[in-house]
């Protein structure tokens, strides 16, 4: 297949990892970012590609630490967690990883959505390269893409055997294995798989347990078959399964206690929690990829997909003491899907694109149970418990139409319909443990108990005009527009506010872009630059109010409560200094900057029942103004001897609020991020050895928190933090 395969091919052999340093691509980059091989600066989209070589320079170990050099992207580990995601780009995202609730970026391995945050912290491994794609991506993407997308890509399975062993030991008791090979089974026949065994000390302990927190347990492995009957035929089977069995984190305490509580512990990394430690996470799913090349020109395929995930645990103990003043007990999370994909891809002399069907079948549910002992004589619990089923069918299509040699139009529409339908079962009950626990306690009120359906319907349209200013430089103007899934609240309280039970809608995004991207002195600079403005409305706000006397605890209201506009630049690029046969010196460099604001921002009042706007008063959670990246890499080849590749860098990200409320106890000021690393390998990219260093002046920075002040809460505002510095050391060798 002459154009869609030669591009194919092309990417497969930039992105397979090679195992030897590289100072730059000696080809163009190829991407799938529009479902479709293309070269990066053909892209009309702001996007950034992490290949597996330069994950392995940069020292990168999960998905979070594309956060240092991507701009205008938050990717943390969600508070009290150390494997469920919270992720941001362009200010867009979701906090709240409770079932039901959906992301505003999505996240795919090999064009699979993975449709909950648990378990997607992902460790980079048996990975061919990462893409970043920042703005809505609705049109090909669909339903939950205001944000943008980040896709992991594996390569295609080599021909020839091949084996790959890593260890790496590091501060913490940090120790890791990774195993990974492939190996042909006839001529047609290729099977191959990886397995990687995670495992760390905490960084802090758990004064009253005993237990390490913020530890890792985890072990993760990925298993795949590609069978090529035929030239035009390939198909490809896999099956990946995380299980995560790292303790609780329940962050570190900003208050003082109740009389009697221990003494907040100085390390940020300690706590005093008495619920328990014990948390586990499975993550699992399977994968049928058919590809047909009918023709040179045109390429049909099929992407079947289930996936499910099941997360319990101790709870979340958010007062961080022995006292139960508000522990979250008896969670427990369940989530299933299925998704059927068909594409047509066609790839002419003047045209180029896709056309396809998209389907999902998911529920998603789960349960908990919230404890006060202050609230009432004994105590008092509120359980939580219900499922929200969705059914998604899409359409879609884009095309890019080459108008002359240099000027390029595509065009794009996407129409989705969804089928929701919430059960929440929301219940006071007197005692400390509720049903959730087991216990059969006196039930004081049920305050939610129903199962609605909702639908919703949206076109998603694309357009863009590309041109290349030179053969080395191209420019676009594009306009897009995405949308995330409205839904139920699965905490909501109808005795406060009733309108929980009619859901809440989608929200949606439009997003106008200019961008330049390329490479020019001779491709000694390389650069990506684009400017934004966002329209962004309907927005969903979670708002967790304290309930008033003679009311006891909290409620959550869901609404469609905000309008907000957000514009921004993003740079991002290389620039090699020297390049002669033996030595290489670059650096790369990125810079993001958003302002966004709040036209309007409705809260509901509990007291009044009114509606108020606070627009004034609200800030974009989780999202600096402005963030930037500067690395310095040299690469020196001592012929037979090998090579040694050094890599030192400074990230840096502005203040931002951890909630849409500023709180001076748990907002983050600006921070920088200083890492180092280190690597030798032999002539023949076989033997690796490295030492990375992160964090290197132990600098303490917030990535969460939870905020319940009040005697009746133990003045529970809790922060939660990135890692300490640490070091790692790896060794690598390729059979």
């Amino acid at each position: 297949m002459a154009a869609i395969g030669g591009l194919a091919q092309q990417a497969r052999a930039q992105t397979e990892p090679t195992g030897k340093p590289q100072a730059e691509s000696e080809t163009e980059i190829v991407v799938t970012a529009r479902r479709r091989a293309e070269t990066l600066k053909d892209v009309p989209i702001s996007l950034s590609v992490k290949t597996a070589d330069q994950l392995a320079q940069e020292g990168s170990s999960t998905l979070v630490d594309l956060q240092r050099s991507v701009p205008n992207v938050t990717l943390q580990p969600s508070r009290g967690t150390n494997s469920t995601l919270t992720s941001y780009i362009r200010g867009i995202g979701q906090q709240d990883p409770l079932w039901g609730f959906e992301n505003g970026v999505g996240l795919y391995v090999d064009d699979v959505y993975i449709a909950r945050p648990q378990g997607a912290v992902l460790d980079i491994f048996d990975v061919s390269r990462i893409e970043v794609l920042r703005g809505p991506q609705g049109t090909l993407y669909g339903r939950n893409t205001i944000g943008g997308a980040i896709k992991f890509v594996s390569a295609e399975l080599a021909a020839d055997p091949q084996l790959r062993i890593r260890g790496e030991l590091g501060t913490y008791d940090e120790a890791n294995l990774i195993v990974s090979g492939s190996a042909p089974v006839g001529e047609s026949l290729r099977v191959g798989g990886a397995v990687a065994r995670y495992s760390r000390s905490g960084y802090g302990t758990n004064l009253y347990t005993g237990a390490d927190t913020a530890n890792k347990n985890v072990w993760a492995g990925r298993v795949s078959a590609e069978l090529r009957p035929a030239s035009s035929l390939f198909f490809r089977l896999s099956y990946d399964l995380l299980v995560d069995d790292s303790n609780g984190n329940y962050g570190h305490r900003q208050l003082p206690g109740l009389p009697g509580d221990p003494p907040n512990p100085p390390n940020v990394y300690d706590t005093n929690a008495g619920i328990g430690d014990t948390n586990h996470i499975r993550n699992e799913g399977g994968s049928l990829l058919a590809r047909w090349d009918v023709s040179p020109e045109l390429q049909l395929k099929s992407i079947t997909a289930y996936r499910r995930n099941r997360s319990y645990g101790s709870g979340i103990d958010f007062d961080g003491n022995p006292m139960a003043y508000l522990d979250i007990g008896g969670t427990g999370y369940r989530d299933r899907e299925f998704s059927q994909e068909v594409q047509a891809v066609y790839s002419g002399s003047k045209l180029q694109g896709i056309l396809g069907a998209y389907y999902l079948d998911a529920t998603a549910s789960g349960g908990y149970e919230s404890r006060l002992i202050l609230a009432a004589p004994g105590g008092y619990s509120n359980d939580v418990s219900g499922s929200v089923k969705t059914k998604s069918y899409a359409l879609f299509g884009d095309f890019t139409y080459a108008l002359t040699d240099r000027l390029s139009l595509s065009a794009g529409l996407r129409y989705t319909k969804e089928d929701r339908q919430g059960t929440v079962f929301n219940a006071n009950y007197l005692g400390l443990y509720g049903p959730q626990s087991g216990a059969n306690p006196p039930l004081l009120a049920v305050v939610t108990d129903y199962t609605a359906s909702r639908s919703d319907d949206a076109f998603s349209p694309r357009a863009s005009l590309s041109f290349k200013i030179t053969p080395d430089v191209t420019a676009y103007a594009s306009f897009s527009r995405g949308f995330k899934s409205g839904g139920f609240d699965p905490r909501g309280n109808a005795s406060v506010y009733p309108q929980t039970k009619q859901g809440f809608g989608p929200e949606y995004v439009s997003s106008y872009e200019l961008g330049l991207k390329g490479s020019a002195f001779d491709r000694r600079l390389s650069f990506n630059i684009a400017a934004f403005k966002n329209d962004y409305t309907d927005r969903q706000v979670t708002t967790i109010v304290v309930l008033p006397a003679p009311m006891v605890g909290t409620a959550s209201i869901v609404q469609n409560a905000a309008s907000s506009k957000i514009d921004g630049v993003e740079v991002e690029g290389q620039l090699h200094i020297v390049r002669t046969p033996s030595d290489k010196l670059w650096s790369g460099f990125s810079y993001g900057h958003l302002n966004a604001r709040f036209d309007e921002f409705v809260s509901y009042d509990v007291l009044t029942k009114q509606y108020v706007n606070i627009a004034d008063t609200q800030r974009f959670e989780g999202t600096p103004s402005d963030t930037y990246s500067v690395a310095l890499n040299y690469l020196h080849d001592f012929g037979d001897a090998g090579s040694l590749f050094l890599n030192v860098s400074r990230s840096w990200r502005g203040s931002y609020s951890i909630f849409q409320t500023a709180n001076a106890l748990t907002d983050q000021s600006a921070y920088a991020l200083f890492d180092a690393g280190i690597a030798w390998t032999s002539q023949d990219g076989n033997w690796r050895l490295a030492v990375y260093g992160r964090n290197l002046t132990d600098e303490r920075y917030r990535t969460g928190a939870y905020v319940f002040p009040g005697a009746l809460f133990g003045n529970s505002v809790n922060s939660f933090y990135g890692p300490p510095r640490t070091v790692r050391f790896s060794i690598e060798r390729r059979f």
